[in-house]
């Protein structure tokens, strides 16, 4: 008997060893890039939410486990078991409160109150103000954020608005001139005036917004336990050291304390939508005017190109034969995606490199869009013009040539 009570007593640490901590699984984008979360220079994830996760996952006796995703889908691993490949606990990246996710899941008490900002180049002086926004002018904004909502609510059609799903890709094209201005949350603009020191801020929104945790509707002990933790991280100071050190700490801040002890979530501005076909419409046929547009001023210049191509691939010399079959084998090889994007985004810069920055300027959307179209579809025009060069009889092409007519 008091062999078997030692065995078990040396057994006790091994097996209290071998019960892992559950995971904490919360959802993010890394893509979305600092403050919240981003790679430092060894390759580990590093940002306030991060740290953020670590701290709610000590205080529920879990494991931090990041899972990946795109930030738009996020919600939707949520649906998912936390158990299985991509489900999550929570989703932790940044997410506003919004009446639509508060109706399908849980939502936690605010970890983060942020105002819109609005940025552009300190070289432009045209916008200095809300009301200096109107047609003409190009704003980018991450699609499906509230920013993207509120400019959408306060200028409508009156502004070019364009979505992007990464924020650093929008800040750069304002940063080159090549989009005039962008709404952005103010910690990830406070970051990224540190990047790009020729961006200002010229106006916020008039009200503060909140970030908040998403969970299971039905898991309210997990709900409950989130909240006390977040109470807990604002009362001794947690918060506050951890956005002090990514440097987004602000007065706003101030009122997370009195929010611990409100109802949450608030109640929810009622938004006088009206009837959305009217818009609908609108969105769908301006979208099929800019298809027809593009395929009309893209498919006679993909003509000429497709042409040339051809003929140098039958009648040319090899300095002209090789690069046009190369040419013709690159494009059909290659999606049309990665060809445009190639076209937007990469030739810009290597003419910025080289002083040219006008050539990013000059190549706006559409333009990109026809020339990324018009080069895809002379690759498929010249195998077409080829091959009704190469159908010609060499009988008859002998006959023309002894008629005194050229090739």
């Amino acid at each position: 008997m008091n062999k078997l009570v030692l065995v078990l007593l040396l057994l006790l640490p091994n097996i209290a060893f071998a019960q892992e901590k559950k995971p904490f699984r919360w959802g993010t984008d890394p893509t979305g890039g600092a403050p919240f979360i981003y790679q430092d220079a060894n390759g580990k994830y590093i940002g306030f939410e991060v740290e953020f996760a670590e701290y709610l996952a000590e205080k529920l006796g879990r494991t931090s486990t990041m899972v990946e995703g795109d930030w738009a889908n996020l919600p939707e691993q949520l649906h998912k078991p936390a158990d299985i490949e991509k489900g999550v606990d929570v989703i932790l990246n940044g997410y506003e409160l919004r009446k639509d996710f508060a109706e399908q899941f849980g939502v936690t008490r605010p970890y983060y109150l942020y105002r819109l900002t609005l940025m552009t180049r300190k070289t432009d002086t045209s916008i200095q103000k809300w009301g200096d926004l109107k047609k003409g002018k190009s704003v980018g904004v991450l699609g499906g954020t509230a920013a993207h909502q509120y400019l959408m609510k306060r200028f409508g059609d009156s502004i070019d608005l364009k979505t992007n799903p990464d924020v650093a890709n929008v800040i750069k094209l304002v940063n080159d001139s090549r989009m005039d201005a962008t709404l952005q949350d103010g910690p990830c603009a406070t970051h990224f005036f540190k990047e790009y020191p020729e961006l200002h801020a010229v106006a916020e929104s008039e009200k503060p917004g909140y970030y908040v945790i998403y969970y299971r509707k039905n898991n309210r002990e997990l709900g409950a336990a989130l909240d006390k933790a977040i109470g807990e991280a604002v009362k001794d100071g947690t918060l506050e050291r951890i956005y002090r050190k990514y440097g987004i700490w602000n007065p706003d801040q101030s009122e997370l304390p009195s929010l611990m002890s409100k109802e949450w979530p608030p109640s929810f501005e009622e938004e006088a939508t009206g009837n959305p076909w009217p818009r609908l419409i609108r969105e769908l046929l301006k979208a099929a005017g800019m298809t027809v547009f593009l395929s009309v001023a893209s498919f006679p210049l993909a003509m000429m190109i497709g042409m040339l191509v051809a003929l140098c691939r039958v009648y040319g010399p090899a300095i002209l034969r090789i690069p046009a079959g190369i040419y013709v084998e690159v494009i059909r090889g290659t999606p049309l995606l990665l060809q445009l994007f190639v076209i937007y985004y990469v030739i810009p810069d290597i003419f910025r490199n080289y002083g040219v920055p006008q050539v990013g300027q000059w190549l706006t959307p559409i333009i990109a869009g026809i020339l990324g179209l018009a080069i895809n579809y002379s690759a498929y025009e010249a195998e077409n013009y080829r091959a009704g060069l190469l159908a010609i009889p060499k009988g008859q092409m002998e006959a023309a040539l002894a008629l005194g007519m050229t090739r």
